[in-house]
């Protein structure tokens, strides 16, 4: 994927920059003697990004998760009219020896069809979630074939609630960006329910609820 060629390289450079940053000068400067860096310098560095590199508690938890699920979903357009329902599955994974977790979804959706009537059209999302040892936060992406935008997302774990709150931003049409939060209630093994809350007109109103049931 672009996205981790693109990490991968940025890492690379800024390593390559970190090593040889001092022998950098402007054009014609006169030049500088340099203090080469501690031997241990080196070593330290790549043993920090090692140690961050290791899955960890937290990607422990967030693999208990993996499995097959059922869905059902309510969402509102408008906080005053009655929730659109529908219902799909959900399959997570496992990858890259537990460092992250690919969440694929396949449904239906009550849309509006060219008549103008509502008419059920298939849906597809994909989720990857995991734990960012370096900001100390859970990350997450989400895309699907009703956009064509990725939204990003960084959370936190409440233990004593057993919930996950994630906050980001979404920009569904030119120039309109939402702030969003999603809250993820945990109540067993096998069941849990996402809420979904927008930020429109400076007030934050719910409009998505997902309750999930552990099939396999």
């Amino acid at each position: 994927m672009k996205y981790y060629r693109s990490s991968i390289c940025l890492t690379a450079t800024w390593l390559a920059l970190a090593v040889s940053a001092p022998s950098f000068a402007q054009e014609g400067a006169a030049p500088k003697t340099q203090e080469k860096p501690a031997a241990g310098d080196d070593a330290q560095m790549m043993a920090t990004m090692m140690e961050m590199a290791k899955p960890g508690e937290n990607h422990k938890m967030l693999e208990a998760s993996v499995g097959s699920w059922a869905y059902k979903v309510k969402w509102w357009m408008r906080p005053d009219a009655a929730p659109m329902e529908s219902s799909g599955t959900c399959s997570i994974k496992s990858v890259m020896d537990g460092r992250y977790f690919i969440s694929e979804n396949r449904g239906t959706m009550p849309m509006p069809g060219p008549d103008g009537k509502m008419m059920d059209v298939g849906f597809q999302g994909m989720g990857t979630e995991g734990y960012d040892n370096a900001k100390k936060k859970f990350v997450a992406s989400w895309i699907d074939n009703m956009g064509t935008g990725i939204m990003m997302m960084e959370g936190s774990y409440d233990a004593a609630a057993k919930t996950m709150t994630y906050v980001g931003e979404e920009e569904p049409v030119p120039g309109t960006k939402l702030k969003m939060r999603q809250v993820v209630k945990f109540t067993d093994k096998d069941h849990h329910m996402m809420e979904f809350y927008e930020v429109h007109g400076g007030a934050e109103v719910k409009v998505m609820e997902i309750t999930y049931a552990r099939t396999q």
